[in-house]
């Protein structure tokens, strides 16, 4: 228990940097360039964010998994994944670029395509980094790999957006300069450079890949449903509902920051878990406790959703109080999603995740056909909310089934799961008084 607290304190430490760098260099972009280029700006960036997903490959949560179980050495599994990373980012860039030129309206500029599709390579290196550093559950070194890229990037905006106004131009350097300095510091941290090498171990490489591809299109399936919103406004809307729609809903994926807090854990404790059932009870009693305080906050943010948007964005974007409203309900719903299918990924299961997303990924489809038209980013957020909530509902489901775990027992509060509290809060009182 002292061992999780501590890696829970670490992992929300991260987290809280995370947002307090990534939303200040949201505000500072939206108040600086207006709805229509951050619309813009949303467009820009829809491919490579999707494809970052998919051309990752996986190998984030193969390595963490074929780590923690100890099937292959760290030297086996970096002189693979330096192999699989030349690669995955060969084909996420020229998939990327073809993408956003000839499916884009914002494709227009090369020189803001080139600024685009520049952080994949470096982010694709930090996220299969990331896997070792899990698989080994070196948690404060995985964290670093996290909030030190969105620190350098916020710098980076100060400079370039607000000081020497760069526009656009400021904003994508300095998406790429945080993955950029990061992956540099690694490279040398981790003797990636001495494990370099191109005699293919093709056994290992295959099965890495076998496993992690399933991963990789269960990212990708999950991403294109967050994301999908923003292709169909690009086509057949406006670029200040997209403008408006990307700030509402940026907001809300930030109440999912708060289970996700337990995300890394989860995963990374579900990989080399040795009692699979036992663990799951355990996960079902976290998520009953995080459920009630996603529920409380998502009130409060609702509530106060019209000051928040204003005092952040400014009033060009007070439109963006309807669609972060809107979405709420179903990202409040989709904690059910969230928590519960890190722990079937760490257990090798993440096909389970497509049975849910699949349905919910089409269904937002068809809302986004009919409500865009009409409604612009209003009718996107409503497909997008009754999407969250339908694969959050759907997933609790196939949980229940795969750990044999009934519904009920699972979201059914019990006595023993406010103890829990009391007994962290404790444990953290005493840790800070020997601190002392």
């Amino acid at each position: 228990m002292n061992r999780f607290i501590k890696d829970l304190s670490s992992v929300g430490f991260s987290k809280i940097l995370m947002i307090l760098f990534g939303l200040t260099s949201s505000v500072i972009v939206a108040r600086t360039l207006g709805p229509e280029i951050n619309g813009v700006i949303a467009t820009l960036l829809v491919y490579p964010s999707l494809f970052m997903s998919f051309g990752s490959l996986g190998i984030r949560q193969s390595t963490t998994y074929f780590l923690g179980k100890g099937i292959y050495s760290e030297d086996q599994i970096k002189k693979a994944i330096s192999q699989i990373w030349l690669l995955s980012s060969s084909f996420s860039i020229i998939i990327c670029y073809l993408l956003i030129r000839f499916a884009s309206n914002s494709g227009n500029s090369m020189w803001l395509v080139i600024l685009a599709l520049l952080p994949i390579p470096f982010s694709l290196f930090n996220t299969y980094n990331s896997g070792i550093f899990l698989g080994k559950n070196q948690i404060n070194n995985f964290n670093k790999i996290n909030w030190i890229p969105t620190l350098i990037s916020f710098l980076i905006v100060v400079i370039l957006v607000l000081w020497l106004d760069f526009g656009i131009s400021g904003y994508l350097l300095a998406l790429f300069g945080g993955p950029c300095f990061i992956s540099i510091v690694l490279l040398y941290k981790t003797n990636f450079i001495k494990l370099v090498s191109f005699k293919y171990n093709l056994e290992i490489i295959k099965k890495m890949l076998g496993l992690g591809l399933i991963y990789a299109l269960a990212l990708l399936v999950n991403n294109l449903n967050y994301r999908i919103d923003i292709i169909f406004l690009d086509k057949i809307s406006t670029a200040y509902q997209t403008g408006i729609y990307s700030k509402g809903i940026a907001l809300s994926e930030y109440l999912w920051q708060i289970p996700a807090v337990l995300y890394t854990l989860i995963f990374a404790r579900s990989s080399i878990s040795k009692n699979d059932n036992a663990f799951s009870l355990k996960i079902c009693q976290l998520l009953r406790l995080v459920f009630l305080i996603v529920i409380f906050c998502a009130l409060i943010l609702y509530i106060f959703a019209e000051f928040i948007v204003v005092s952040l964005f400014g009033v060009e974007f007070y439109d963006s109080v309807y669609i972060f409203r809107i979405i709420l309900p179903g990202a409040v719903l989709f904690v059910f999603f969230g928590v519960l299918n890190m722990d079937l990924s760490g257990k090798g299961k993440p096909w389970a995740s497509l049975k849910a997303m699949v349905p919910a990924l089409i269904i937002n489809v068809i809302l986004n056909l009919l409500l865009i038209p009409e409604h612009g980013a209003n009718g996107a957020a409503l497909s997008s909310t009754i999407s969250y909530s339908i694969s959050g509902i759907i997933f609790l489901f196939i949980y229940s089934k795969e750990t044999q775990i009934s519904v009920l027992d699972i979201i059914l509060f019990k006595r023993s799961d406010f103890k829990i509290i009391s007994q962290l809060l404790k444990k953290i009182k005493v840790r800070n008084e020997s601190i002392r």
